[in-house]
């Protein structure tokens, strides 16, 4: 059985109060309020309420409850309206499985985020919403999104030091790694999230997220084939419940069922080891458990197919019999496809045994009917490399920071020629003394020589400078080049190296070259791009462009409250997907929304706007800043043009990010243009081809539609 949260599968529609609690486990929601105060009075007390056992009375009316009582509360704090949000997202993603509704709630967790009132409350809800957006798109099956939503989680537990929310990142990572049949990489994600757990509030809470951790520690173990390890950690699954059982003595259905699925992995085990007396009495027990009304069904009929291999590997047909009957009528009630795959096989292999051959072809085809549907679910998630995905997120914000370090660089050019200045200022001082005192003319003049001979070297220093700048990118391609074919060679050599037989720690470490390797190779890529500065393959992709805006106007949110701005995005009614490249246009809107921030003045605004059109989707960029004169218009999209000028707070303008943008719009069968007035700001316009039109576009003319649109 694949690693899930067991608590998960209590969870029953008319039981909001049940689904509340999960959250809770999941949150911490709880443990904030104690601690932080962001709550009012009033939603503790709504929120008590509707989490409270008593609470079933209400039946299927709990969501009304919910509406109607919050309804109540006037002027609700930020962080009331959050928790609401996320009571909302949870039913929907949890209780009715409709992720596509669950994603709208999550969307408005991220708005209220963005609305906190301190830096604290900010980075938990702003964590707690991107990876409820994650496990959203994850459901609807759009994992670049997904991926991207969890990435934002765990960057902003990483740079404020918060295990707790880094817990919950690897927590995911070791779920995905686990589906795509990574196991070893799951294995090793879960045990750094029970590493990273420890910093929870030791609670109920915490406890059952760390037994669960350990349990699926030895799922992955035990369906990579090691056994061994598998046994240590369900038996370190099984004490660690038992040796806390009696502190968590108010919650026997939670601890129950959560032995009775270690019970269920131990059975597998020993099946696997060839003890089958051992492996029956410890499939019984935990089917025992699970069958019961209000456990977890499901695992009990996963536990019922593994009971069912042993009685027919054994030769035990009559209880085999009886058992598969049973486990069909309880798959009328309690779903579980999975169960319904395995129990087929079963069957059609039973029948094969006793020669009745038209009942072993009929279960044999819903066998494989079923095993299509999993099998073409599956395959989309197993064809994206998260860790590449994770590791092209890092390297973006690696960039942004070079780029920090570049401005340092030109500060002390800036300053090395305002020396330079004020040396000439020196000299034109000395000649007007040496005007006024003849007596003196001699001191001048040997200061004089004395200053030419320093300005001299300096004009050669700086012609100097010039040349091994040049060298320098020279080299730098040159060296790129030149190690990306060895370093291509050790991962080559890494690949094939994997297919011999070492011990699990040399197989690490040559996963470790293999991935460093693969990391250094699409460094030296991107080196050799910003040194040519030309055109490479476009790697498209489907893209949501209001989660890209949404992502790129965050990220230069805090750059544009350095200044006092503020930006204002509106976004599209309805998600649309685009056929792009999302790192390429990631950059040009940063480009644009950085250039706004830089012309706009301290306290003005700047708007992000996309909308639909017949065949393409337009986006603008609007800034209420200094305008581009007319004299330069037409010179802002050339390569190095000398069409630059500082930003209203002083701000270096380089002179390529336009030509950049230009180029990399026109790659994507799109256009760019701006309107500029000296007076009202400048707004620069793209539109990009919509993935579901013809792939004939009359941009030009759509012009004007556009424009009036935006």
């Amino acid at each position: 059985m694949a690693p899930c949260s067991l608590i998960y599968k209590t969870v029953k529609i008319n039981k909001l109060w049940l689904l509340l609690v999960v959250f809770c486990v999941l949150s911490s929601c709880r443990k904030k309020d104690a601690d932080t105060g962001d709550y009012s009075d009033k939603f503790k007390f709504l929120f008590a309420d509707v989490i409270s056992p008593d609470n079933h009375k209400r039946g299927n009316d709990d969501q009304h409850y919910l509406d109607s009582a919050f309804k109540q509360i006037k002027k609700p704090y930020v962080n009331d309206i959050f928790r609401y949000y996320g009571l909302k997202y949870l039913y929907y993603k949890k209780g009715l499985n409709n992720p596509k509704k669950a994603l709208l709630y999550a969307d408005s967790m991220l708005i209220m985020a963005k609305k906190s009132v301190n830096r604290k409350q900010y980075v938990t809800n702003y964590a707690e919403a991107n990876f409820a957006m994650g496990d959203a798109y994850f459901g609807l099956s759009q994992y670049s999104n997904a991926y991207q939503c969890y990435y934002q989680g765990y960057f902003m537990g990483k740079n404020n030091l918060k295990n707790e929310i880094l817990a919950e990142y690897t927590y995911r990572m070791g779920m995905v790694m686990f589906k795509q049949a990574h196991y070893i990489d799951a294995a090793n994600y879960f045990k750094l999230s029970h590493r990273q757990s420890l910093s929870y509030k030791d609670n109920f809470a915490a406890f059952y997220q760390r037994q669960e951790l350990l349990d699926n520690i030895g799922e992955s173990y035990k369906s990579n084939g090691d056994i061994d390890s598998a046994s240590i950690y369900f038996n370190k699954t099984l004490d660690y419940i038992n040796s806390n059982s009696e502190r968590f003595r108010t919650h026997p259905k939670l601890l129950e069922m959560a032995r009775a699925v270690v019970y269920g992995n131990l059975g597998e085990v020993a099946m696997l080891k060839g003890r089958n007396q051992l492996s029956e009495q410890l499939l019984q027990k935990s089917i025992a458990i699970n069958l019961k009304k209000g456990y977890d069904n499901s695992n009990a009929e996963l536990v019922e197919i593994n009971l069912g291999k042993l009685y027919f590997n054994n030769h035990q047909y009559q209880p085999f019999i009886k058992l598969s009957g049973d486990l069909h009528s309880q798959l009328d009630s309690v779903k579980n496809e999975e169960a319904e795959t395995s129990w087929n096989l079963l069957m059609s292999r039973y029948y094969v045994k006793t020669g009745d051959m038209v009942k072993a072809y009929k279960h044999l085809e819903n066998y494989n009917s079923l095993k299509d549907s999993v099998i073409k679910r599956s395959s989309s998630l197993k064809e994206t490399d998260v860790n590449q995905q994770q590791a092209n997120y890092d390297k973006q914000y690696q960039i942004e920071n070079l780029k920090d370090n570049n401005k340092q660089q030109q500060i002390y050019i800036y300053l090395a020629v305002t020396c330079a200045i004020m040396a000439v200022i020196i000299v034109a001082l000395v000649y007007r003394n040496w005007k006024k005192s003849k007596s003196d003319v001699q001191v001048v003049s040997n200061l004089n020589k004395r200053i030419n001979l320093q300005k001299n070297d300096l004009e050669i220093t700086l012609s100097e400078l010039k040349l091994s700048s040049q060298e320098k990118d020279r080299i730098l391609r040159t060296v790129a080049h030149d190690l990306r074919n060895p370093i291509g060679g050790i991962a080559s050599l890494t690949q094939v190296m994997m297919l011999d037989d070492y011990t699990d720690d040399q197989k690490e470490l040559i996963i470790l070259i293999k991935e460093t390797s693969n990391n250094s190779i699409e460094l030296i890529n991107e080196i050799l791009e910003v040194t040519n500065t030309g055109a490479t393959q476009l790697k498209k992709e489907l893209v949501d462009i209001n989660s890209l805006l949404s992502k790129s106007v965050e990220l230069l949110r805090f750059k544009a409250a350095e200044k006092k701005q503020e930006i204002k995005l509106e976004l599209l009614k309805e998600p649309e997907e685009l056929l792009i490249s999302r790192e390429k246009i990631w950059r040009v809107m940063s480009n644009l929304i950085t250039n706004a921030i830089k012309f706009s003045p301290v306290g003005g605004t700047i708007y992000v706007k996309v909308v639909e059109a017949k065949n393409v989707l337009a986006i603008s960029v609007k800034d209420e800043g200094i305008g581009i004169p007319d004299n330069v218009k037409d010179k802002v999209f050339n390569m190095f043009t000398d069409a630059k000028r500082p930003g209203t707070s002083g701000e270096k303008s380089f002179g390529l990010g336009l030509s950049i943008s230009k180029q990399i719009i026109e790659n994507h069968s799109g256009e760019i243009w701006f309107e500029s007035d000296v007076k009202t700001g400048t707004t620069f316009f793209i539109n990009l081809p919509r993935y579901k039109k013809s792939k004939v576009h009359n941009v030009s003319k759509s012009k004007l539609e556009l424009k009036a649109s935006l």
